[in-house]
């Protein structure tokens, strides 16, 4: 688990995770990414054999660092030497190493760097393991490249040094003499290498605030054209830029290989690659400040759309992935993200998401190029989705592999699909919200049909069959003895009966009856579910509740907007604004970024809620959250291709506005 102190710079799939003073232990899960494969799980810098006493480790952009230290104190005096060490991720590393002599006499110094890889794929880090296979360095005078082999599957790591010293196999000595107030620089690159290729870094000296080729645009012109927030809380101004930040720091850069488009990654440390269901909800948080994100992911998704049945990876025709990894594990065929399609709900989600971009970008040109890939999405939720040919989306677990998913919905760990007595559900299960997420997707996607496809006749018989799941639904979801919807059907169709968010998410989709949902927004703010910083992933009612359970009984934060959205829709708006407005006091508590995942205590006097171990930070869809709870608050949406504002009244923020909102190729300001 990364802690305050430790230092994470991130450029999309490239990372460096070190501790305060720069430095990197793979004890710790600590090292330099680039992949999904750590490239340098050893990495120090120390002064006549000591290491380095930070007086100052920061972020300056979240792909730069700053890191000014000492040599531990020798007697009274202050040392006569600093090091400052300035570092800059891009698709390889650049860092300068800077002596300086803060004296009036001369000083003979030892600088010495120590490096080793372990080559470990990002899925065994996290474990806390490293791999089989062949090691091996080769070293000149002013280079190291340490290689590794598996299975004839090579990757290397090359530090270069501008200045000659003695480089070993495991570090590299310089000897440094400083004349009085002398400096001294020592630049580094480190070069990850991938099936041959170089990708040595895109930025070096001095880049702070520079822009690396290859993104379609600039940190400057990603915070420019983002609609500017007009509040007098300063907090909240605090969380708006921290999330369009976090949403730029995770974009993924174009490779021109697999991944051809600045799609939002999962998140940090140990996601930072194509996702279905997390990328998509970041595009649609945040599709009304960058409608980009969307057009990204869709695309992106498109292009790894399965055509073929293949149980190892869970894919069947016309399933959007779940999850891509390009690490040493995937290409030696040891895991099954190549992609892996384990999850119900990306497909739903990717027909939601292109209808919400069209509505907001206009650009119909690119949906028609989705057609086909739109229409193979639903012939997969008419067919392969429904198990049982029931009429309900259910998943069954294909895949042998250790790797693969038991769950296939957003709670996708293996105890998160539980009866309110604590029992666990079996497979093929029906959970709530993929319904939704299908009724939802059959409405959105006749619209586009009927708009930009030109196929009335399919038009009408998606808005026809939504219409009948609609009806089905509420009466086999709805337990009449606890009087709130389910979370799911079991195999033997028996209802899952315990009490969760994803109920929320059924006021998203739409798929609630008109006449139940006061009961269930009610149902939602009760004390079980409502913790005070957002809704519980489930009732502490319930057998199965465990506040620091992953997904039973933990808040999150994209979970809590998403049914905040869904009440506005419905019409209770001030309700909406109360879970809102809970959300971004959570984040005003985390220091102005929502992690992934929070624990569901109850929010008392402290105004501190409890952190979740290892939870991701920045995260995609936790960073999409404040932006879609500002569309709830502000009630804005695309009508008849133009911008329509309902605000909730009873919002604590105060007057709220964005000006710039890009719609159909117009900047239009929220009243």
């Amino acid at each position: 688990m990364a802690t305050e102190t430790d230092l994470i710079i991130l450029d999309g799939c490239t990372f460096f995770y070190s501790d305060e003073n720069g430095d990197v232990d793979a004890q710790h899960a600590e090292g330099f990414f680039y992949q999904d494969v750590r490239h340098l799980s050893n990495w120090r810098v120390l002064l006549d054999g000591h290491e380095l006493e930070p007086l100052t480790s920061r972020r300056v952009d979240y792909y730069s660092a700053r890191i000014v230290g000492t040599p531990p104190k020798q007697g009274e005096g202050a040392s006569p030497v600093s090091i400052c060490r300035d570092r800059f991720v891009t698709e390889g590393v650049h860092e300068d190493v800077m002596l300086e002599n803060l004296s009036d006499d001369p000083h003979d110094v030892k600088l010495e760097l120590s490096y080793g890889s372990d080559f470990a794929d990002v899925m065994e880090a996290q474990d806390k393991s490293n791999g089989d296979g062949r090691s091996w360095v080769e070293t000149t005078a002013r280079s190291a490249t340490l290689w590794h082999d598996r299975d004839g599957y090579r990757r290397g790591t090359v530090l270069t040094f501008n200045r000659q010293g003695r480089v070993l196999k495991r570090r590299a000595t310089f000897h440094v003499h400083l004349r009085p107030r002398d400096t001294w620089q020592l630049c580094v690159d480190i070069t990850p290498i991938v099936n041959g290729h170089r990708r040595p870094p895109l930025l070096r000296c001095n880049a702070f605030h520079g822009h690396a080729r290859k993104m379609p645009i600039s940190l400057d012109e990603w915070l420019e054209e983002a609609p500017d927030l007009i509040t007098g809380n300063e907090a909240l101004q605090r969380t708006y830029r921290q999330s369009v930040l976090d949403l730029a720091a995770l974009r993924i850069r174009p490779d021109d290989v697999k991944i051809k488009w600045a799609m939002p990654g999962g998140g940090l440390p140990w996601f930072m690659t194509v996702f279905g269901r997390d990328s998509i909800i970041a595009a649609y948080e945040a599709v009304h400040i960058h409608s980009e994100l969307a057009r990204a992911t869709l695309e992106a998704l498109a292009e790894l759309q399965s055509t073929e049945w293949d149980s190892w990876r869970d894919a069947e025709p016309g399933k959007i992935p779940h999850e891509l990894r390009r690490g040493t594990l995937a290409a030696t065929g040891r895991i099954p993200h190549t992609p892996y399609y384990g999850s119900h709900d990306s497909t739903l989600l990717w027909l939601i998401l292109l209808d919400e971009y069209e509505r907001w970008s206009g650009d119909t040109s690119f949906v028609r190029s989705m057609e086909k890939h739109a229409r193979a999405a639903l012939q997969w939720l008419e067919g392969p989705a429904d198990l049982d040919g029931d009429g309900y989306v259910e998943y069954r677990k294909r895949s042998d592999s250790d790797r693969a998913l038991d769950n296939h919905c957003w709670k996708d760990s293996a105890r998160s699909i539980l009866f309110a007595d604590g029992r666990q559900a079996e497979p093929p299960i029906a959970v709530c919200e993929h319904q939704g997420y299908a009724y939802d997707a059959r409405l959105r996607t006749a619209r586009l049909l009927r708009k930009v496809w030109d196929d009335e006749a399919e038009a009408e018989r998606l808005e026809q069959a939504a219409a009948e799941l609609k009806r089905r639904f509420n009466k086999d979801f709805w337990s009449t003895s606890r009087r709130h919807y389910v979370l799911a059907l079991d195999g033997e169709k028996n209802q899952v009966d315990s009490m969760t968010s994803n109920v929320g998410q059924l006021l998203w989709s739409g798929i609630a009856d008109e006449r139940r949902a006061a009961a269930t927004v009610r149902r939602l703010l009760r004390d079980d579910m409502f913790s005070g910083w957002g809704v519980r992933s489930m009732s502490s009612e319930d057998g199965g509740y465990n506040p620091l359970e992953y997904h039973t009984g933990t808040v999150w934060p994209h979970d809590t907007a998403i049914v905040a959205e869904g009440m506005r829709r419905y019409g209770f708006r001030d309700q909406a604004a109360k879970l809102c407005q809970a959300l971004l006091d959570a984040a005003e508590a985390f220091a102005s970024q929502l992690p992934e995942v929070f624990a569901g205590f109850r929010r008392d006097g402290s105004g501190v809620p409890v952190e979740y171990p290892d939870a991701l930070k920045p995260q995609a869809w936790a960073a999409g959250a404040p932006l879609l709870a500002l569309r709830t608050l502000l009630g804005v949406d695309v009508v008849d291709g133009r911008l329509r504002s309902r605000p909730a009244e009873s919002s604590t923020l105060g007057k709220l506005r964005l000006s710039g909102i890009a719609v159909r190729g117009k900047r239009v300001d929220s009243p």
